[in-house]
């Protein structure tokens, strides 16, 4: 989800749901058997170059409620540490503000 401030600044919320594969998955791709579970998501928001952690949980009662976007694209990144990796991503701002509503009653509880 993104939007501009008056100060030009691009505010960003960003979703990482924490994949755990199981044996026999192929990461998502097609034909691969196996199951993906997420065992863990974190939420930041993005303001400009500074980030804020604002959700965190590995509980399996609140990740539930999370949709696993299947349509997500594969990319290839290099970390900060300079390690390749390959990462899945979704642009959605509807699902980030499903995300966002989950996130409050969450940390209303």
């Amino acid at each position: 989800m993104n939007i501009t401030d008056d100060s030009n600044r691009r505010e960003n919320t960003i979703f990482v749901l924490m994949v755990k594969e199981s044996s026999g998955s192929a990461g998502g791709r097609g034909g691969g058997s196996g199951m993906r579970k997420i065992d863990k998501i974190l939420a930041f928001k993005m303001i400009g170059k500074i980030d804020e952690q604002i959700y965190e949980t590995q509980d399996s009662q609140e990740i539930e409620e999370f949709d696993i976007p299947y349509s997500a694209v594969a990319m290839d990144i290099v970390l900060e540490s300079g390690v390749p990796s390959v990462v899945q991503g979704v642009i959605d701002p509807d699902m980030v503000n499903r995300y966002l509503e989950i996130v409050r009653k969450a940390t209303r509880s």
